[in-house]
């Protein structure tokens, strides 16, 4: 199917928290756009995380924009309730969801893009990626040297302790992933985890210090201050701060601390967006989402992209927010007469909520 008669102003791909985020500000916009996934339900990408996978943020920080997560605050939803959020916030507010749509190229044409998929092409004045930053497992090449025998299991593939044999096991990674799963497999194996330290952020500053905290990490950590560009620096050299779990936890759990493996965890994919220049990370070059050199090209969903809560979900609606007021200068005139409802009592309009790494979009959003 060929959809060049049907240009829009604008196609988000990924329907994670940071598409379905983008989605909320495009309809609030009046832009016409359509949002493509390609896993066949929203939260899908929640769903396939290991089982006893929660939120690294308590419940007052898991909501999108104008739709608190409904939980206790202090709680940690676990994925399944999360991914349940996320097809109900599509649902109430009439989001243009395409499910079971992989995208195979965004390529700029004419005053637009085209954007392939495995079902015909789609233009759009406007594209905005939301697929993720951490898509693909990054294996080691060491690892193809082991002997056979060692069980291989890369944190993509693990559910539970059920799925490791018997005997001393070795996570590599210690990030929030890697150390919550070393510390759940502690309680039958011996467990060595490997992985440089990363910075802490500790539970009760979360939990309790309420939104002084909260507005320090996301308002102050930001690309404009001194101090937010240095965390940033650290943050792209050593990677995320652990949350909601500690070093403390892991000794006291007799999990064993190794050195840094390196070219382990995840990897972005995003060699299908023609265009932008790439950092040596992988991600693409950009300027609070916006591409420079390719005008209409927007991403949301980076790890600080704008501040250190860009990678947590009460991050991704600000982040939007900004993008879509960007892109709707690209645009005549509003195309679309329906609006978003406004948001419940309570909410903010920056999203005024959090989570970590996972999920971002089309592929499988954590």
């Amino acid at each position: 199917m060929n959809r060049n008669s049907q240009q829009l102003d604008a196609v988000v791909i990924g329907a994670g928290q940071a598409g379905l985020a983008a989605g909320y500000h495009l309809a609030r916009a009046k832009l016409r756009f359509e949002i493509l996934e390609q896993a066949p339900r929203v939260g899908e990408a929640w769903r396939r995380r290991w089982d006893s996978l929660h939120l690294f943020t308590p419940a007052q920080h898991d909501g999108l924009p104008g739709l608190p997560f409904p939980a206790a605050r202090n709680s940690y939803p676990g994925k399944d309730e999360f991914a349940a959020y996320l097809e109900n916030y599509a649902s109430h507010f009439g989001l243009p969801v395409r499910t079971g749509v992989r995208v195979d190229g965004v390529t700029a044409a004419g005053s637009g893009f085209a954007v392939d998929t495995a079902s015909g092409t789609v233009r759009a004045r406007n594209v905005i990626v939301a697929a993720g930053a951490n898509v693909l497992p990054r294996i080691p090449d060491a690892a193809a040297g082991l002997d056979p025998g060692i069980s291989q299991l890369h944190s993509s593939q693990y559910r539970g302790p059920a799925d490791v044999p018997d005997g001393e096991v070795l996570v590599v990674g210690a990030g929030t992933s890697g150390a919550e799963i070393a510390l759940e497999l502690s309680a039958g194996h011996r467990v060595l985890l490997a992985g440089r330290p990363t910075p802490h952020i500790p539970d009760p500053l979360l939990r309790y210090a309420g939104g002084a905290y909260w507005q320090f990490i996301h308002s102050v950590l930001t690309l404009r201050t001194p101090a937010g560009r240095k965390v940033a620096a650290t943050f792209h050299q050593r990677g995320a701060p652990l949350i909601r779990i500690s070093p403390k936890d892991l000794d006291r759990a007799g999990v064993v601390r190794m050195p840094r493996f390196t070219g382990t965890a995840y990897r972005p994919d995003l060699g299908w967006v023609h265009g932008p220049e790439r950092a040596p990370s992988g991600w693409p070059q950009t300027r609070r989402g916006v591409v420079p050199g390719v005008p209409g090209l927007y991403f949301v969903g980076l790890p600080f992209q704008y501040a250190l809560t860009s990678g947590l979900i009460g991050g991704v609606g600000r982040d939007a927010e900004y993008v879509v007021r960007q892109l709707a200068r690209r645009v005549p005139q509003p195309s679309v007469v329906a609006a978003v409802p406004e948001p419940r009592n309570g909410d903010r309009e920056d999203g005024g909520s959090g989570e970590a790494e996972h999920a971002g979009g089309a592929h499988a959003g954590p």
